[in-house]
């Protein structure tokens, strides 16, 4: 396999990527955002999403595992060391 980048790595390959931008957080949405976490969750490179989402700072998904409105909350936190992915 050759790996060029932490996304080759990423669980949500392959997935459909609606499932990681559901319309809301609450009712009915809930249920995706629990299935896009639980594909998170079983990632070998979560981390290093997260960390880009955040550098990023991506409005709107799932990335890393974490929401919108989580990763504001993280925002808020000194930024970890950027990976060693390039």
């Amino acid at each position: 396999m050759n790996i060029e980048h932490w996304t080759d790595l990423a669980a949500c390959k392959g997935v459909d990527p609606e499932l990681f931008y559901p319309v809301s957080v609450a009712g009915p949405a809930q249920i995706q955002v629990e299935e896009a976490k639980r594909v998170c969750a079983g990632c070998p490179v979560t981390a290093d999403c997260l960390n880009w989402a955040l550098r990023a700072g991506e409005p709107a998904g799932i990335w890393g595992g974490t929401t919108p409105d989580e990763r504001r909350y993280l925002r808020l936190k000194p930024l970890p060391a950027a990976p060693a992915w390039h």
